[in-house]
């Protein structure tokens, strides 16, 4: 090994050349390190600055227009919000006493390097962020993007990916109760695995991330410090610190879930017996982020010893342990008095636990290893003050060309037999199929209080067994009109999944968002990213709910190609009693089916456009989010008086695609009929509209609901037999319908 390169060390030598490029870091910002350090960064320091400042930890590109979340009123439609951007995760009041905690973030390029381990330590990640902030986990959801579903790429990462999340996540025992899996070629050599939890607590188990308390001291325990995802972070490998050092580590985290059980039930027992003073779970950038934001956001003092550090490789140099993203850790700040009784838990659980440190009064970060300092840095300069970038951005020159081309002129269906042939060719798609190939390898029902899962509109979960109470997720995003119009885009996938929890009988009350996008550093993904920004603040605006934290994912291309802007946006809702909330699909023959909301003539990046012409133009379907609103307040009063027995959002393939799933899930039919263009009335996306079916005695009750709020209700048809009728054009037996929805998935995946 070379000689330690001490902070003492870096002050003698000031002009050692360092591998700052090698490290992902910019001229300028090296030239900002020595600025704040008036010296040369050591080589542990400037480890520990270059994964902090990379893009996916410090949101350097993105800050400037993430900040305007901070804008929207932290007030939800039932509560407050108990904490919000900035934390590991946001945290929700939902009455009662308990507050419910969720978040989704990615794992992106690592599922494509690794597609096991990468999925697998995204959910173990997002599991921790959760369990950080006091709450117990309770189910987890993975929006998925891969290219087409004939790529080599998609054969090789898709079941890895889809392994992954179901291996780690059944382990743990937590029920995966939705999610999305889309395929386009965009996603070729960069598939998009987003990872959501949820977790409950009561409020006054609410535990931050800081390190208060002279004399507090810090506790590492978990799993043992390995080589596995050493700059994980910033795509580094491990040989830029010394040539003679251990052979190459892989950058993608290796998970260990039963682990990560009992890390989590460890934890939740150092809660209830009151030990922990600040915690902060270890995920990107490792000890480097845990000690620099507990520090930074508690006295702003901490003295680390790394050689105190349990190791799985005893050749691991002082910068590799900073930068290590092993799995299944924490970092705990405990009392003097609790440390015995802290241990003693860790024991119980078979959890390793080492004092690594302790809060100072210094107001400085310090690491020191086999006796020497190595680390003597203001924290906050490494956990919050990194670079921010005003990036350029403008509408691409190429946007108004692509939104003149819209679907209107392409060659459409005519007639019964091309009308039923296109409606068995989109329920066979493979964006619009049966997606339990996948969700069949994921435990939905684990721990008793699934209520909805996969394929329902939104997941959800009862919080509390004696009065009902609950609370439901979904996400979604349409790639395809972010792409045609980002603002517009983002506001789209915001109202579908705020339609999906209201499908169920929830309020919504709260969003996060996974922004995916290609490189910062190109005008026009930039341009996408501001809009989307823009339109998912002024949607939360008008919809009255809080952005209550989320993550970023830039750099997501293959060469020069980017991939459709995905701002996958989740939302939260809560639900007073679990057991009045509305299902998904027909339940009974003999109901009416109304249609809710205005059908336009929208085809324009439409399922219809995608699969039977590989047409991407126009604009997407027009946003209204008054009507949204009232749409939304219709679904959940009807719901909670009794008046509908099913109900299904109208999205992706439009009503044709709402009546396939609604016929399948329970085997009822259904005859419908449609006024105007058959092809308008089965194959639009015009948003806000839904299906719901209501027993002959309770129409009139709904239809005076429906009149008082203004959302325009019509009348297509009875439910029951074994076809799907379209009245005057075609049916097709159920049978038939299944065969196309179920078969595209195992043909082509085995």
């Amino acid at each position: 090994m070379p000689d330690l390169d001490t902070v003492a060390a870096a002050a003698a030598d000031p002009g050692r050349e360092q591998p700052w490029a090698e490290l992902g870091l910019k001229a300028d910002e090296y030239a900002r390190i020595r600025e704040i350090l008036g010296r040369r960064p050591s080589s542990s320091e400037l480890a520990m600055y270059s994964v902090m400042w990379s893009e996916h930890c410090s949101y350097k590109s993105s800050k400037v227009h993430l900040k305007q979340f901070g804008e929207l009123s932290q007030e939800t439609p039932v509560g407050k919000t108990l904490a919000g951007i900035g934390e590991n995760a946001g945290v929700i009041d939902i009455g009662q006493g308990y507050a419910v905690t969720f978040k989704i973030e990615s794992h992106n390029h690592p599922s494509y390097v690794e597609p096991y381990q990468g999925a697998a330590t995204g959910v173990g990640g997002i599991v921790r962020d959760i369990l950080a902030m006091g709450a117990r986990p309770v189910a987890v959801m993975d929006p998925l993007r891969f290219g087409p579903l004939d790529a080599d790429d998609t054969h090789r990462v898709l079941p890895g990916i889809v392994a992954g999340v179901g291996g780690y996540g059944n382990c743990l025992g937590l029920p995966n109760i939705g999610g999305e899996a889309v395929f386009d070629e965009t996603y070729v050599g960069n598939p998009l695995v987003n990872a959501l939890c949820v977790g409950v607590l009561r409020h006054e188990d609410l535990h931050l991330a800081k390190a208060s308390g002279v004399g507090n001291k810090v506790v590492l325990y978990g799993a043992r410090t390995g080589g596995d995802g050493i700059g994980g972070v910033s795509v580094l490998a491990s040989e830029t610190f010394a040539a003679d050092g251990p052979a190459k580590r892989p950058s993608v985290q290796v998970g260990d879930p039963f682990m990560e059980k009992l890390l989590i039930e460890c934890t939740l027992e150092l809660f209830a017996a009151g030990l922990v003073a600040g915690i902060q779970d270890l995920g990107g950038a490792g000890l480097s982020c845990a000690t620099s934001e507990l520090a930074s956001a508690g006295d702003g003092g901490m003295h680390v010893d790394l050689d105190r550090v349990p190791l799985r490789d005893s050749t691991l140099a002082p910068e590799e342990i900073l930068m290590s993203e092993s799995q299944e850790r924490m970092m705990a700040v405990v009392e003097p008095a609790d440390v015995e009784a802290f241990l003693a838990i860790c024991a119980k659980w078979e959890v390793d636990a080492t004092v690594v440190g302790e809060v100072t009064d210094t107001g400085r970060l310090q690491i020191d290893w086999h006796g020497d300092r190595v680390v003597d840095v203001p924290p906050r300069t490494v956990a919050h003050d990194g670079p921010v970038y005003e990036r350029p951005f403008a509408r691409p020159e190429w946007q108004d060309a692509l939104q003149a081309d819209g679907a209107e002129a392409l060659p459409r269906p005519h007639g019964g037999d091309e009308l039923r042939a296109t409606l068995l060719r989109l329920a066979a798609s493979p964006n619009l199929c049966d997606k339990s190939w996948i969700t069949d390898q994921y435990d939905r029902y684990v721990r008793g209080d699934t209520v909805l899962a996969q394929p329902s509109d939104s997941g959800m979960i009862r919080v509390d067994e004696e009065s009902g109470l609950g609370v439901a997720v979904s996400t979604d995003c349409n790639g395809r009109f972010a792409k045609l119009d980002p603002y517009a885009g983002a506001q789209l996938a915001l109202a579908e999944a705020y339609r999906n929890v209201a499908t169920s009988g929830a309020t919504p009350i709260a969003v996060s968002d996974c922004l995916n996008f290609g490189s910062p550093e190109d005008p026009d993904v930039m341009w996408q990213l501001a809009e989307a920004c823009r339109g998912l603040k002024d949607a939360c605006a008008t919809l009255g709910i809080p952005v209550t934290g989320g993550n970023v994912s830039l750099y997501n291309q293959t060469g020069e190609t980017a991939i459709l802007p995905t701002p996958v946006v989740a939302v939260l809702g809560v639900i007073d009693d679990v057991t009045k909330r509305t299902p998904t699909g027909f339940v009974a023959a003999g109901e009416r089916v109304l249609h809710l909301g205005q059908t336009r003539e929208e085809l324009s990046g439409s399922e219809w456009a995608h699969v039977v012409h590989g047409h991407l133009g126009g604009t997407p379907p027009r946003v209204d989010l008054p009507d949204e609103r009232n749409l939304a307040r219709l679904l959940i009063d009807a719901g909670r008086a009794g008046l509908i027995t099913s109900a299904h959002d109208l999205s992706d393939g439009g009503l044709a695609q709402a009546l396939v799933e609604s016929c399948l899930r329970r085997d009822i039919g259904v005859s419908v009929r449609l006024e105007g263009d058959p092809f308008v009335g089965l194959f639009a996306e015009s948003a806000p509209r839904a299906i719901v079916t209501v027993p002959d005695g309770d129409v009139e009750q709904f239809l005076l609901m429906a009149g008082s709020l203004g959302v325009p209700v019509g009348e297509i048809g009875r439910t029951g037999g074994d076809q799907l009728v379209v009245e005057g054009e075609f049916g097709i037996p159920l049978a038939e319908l299944r065969a196309a929805w179920s078969s595209t998935l195992p043909a082509a995946l085995g």
